[in-house]
């Protein structure tokens, strides 16, 4: 499992003109599967998001997760996180876990956002064509690969 995660000001989600996910400040979290991923894989990159210490304390440093600041996540589907350019010009999708494997996988992960969080995870549409827009604050953005655990 891969994700971006954008500390964020706001960020919002449009599918065929109409806002279906919104947050104010928080993390904006990209992720995406390949077939290998499974409950352990959600289990970490969900602690993981939930406890990172992203947002600033009262001196300026990044001491404080979404959670102690009282942040939202929003969480958008993103296949293309397994894109191989190692060829050509044109990426390759074959690492990325296909739909009917993904698209489970990726709720599985917004509840467990849910349970450790105990607030509701907007979302984008997964498989649909999305507008996103955000807000990035800082900018503060990280690459994490739950196969990059050490």
């Amino acid at each position: 499992m891969r994700v971006i995660i954008q500390r964020v000001r706001s960020a919002s989600v449009e599918v065929e003109g109409k806002i279906v996910g919104a947050i104010g400040p928080g993390l904006m979290v990209l992720a995406g599967f390949e077939p290998a991923d499974g409950a352990a894989d959600i289990a970490w990159m969900a602690h993981k998001i939930a406890n990172m210490r992203l947002f600033p304390d009262t001196e300026g440093v990044m001491n404080r997760g979404v959670q102690t600041c009282d942040g939202e996540i929003l969480a958008v589907p993103q296949f293309t996180l397994f894109a191989s350019v190692k060829k050509g010009n044109r990426p390759s999708w074959s690492q990325a876990a296909r739909g009917e494997l993904s698209a489970p996988l990726f709720a599985d992960f917004v509840a467990k956002l849910h349970e450790i969080t105990g607030k509701n995870v907007p979302t984008g549409v997964f498989g649909a064509d999305m507008q996103v827009a955000l807000v990035n604050d800082g900018p503060v953005s990280l690459f994490v690969d739950s196969r990059q655990t050490q």
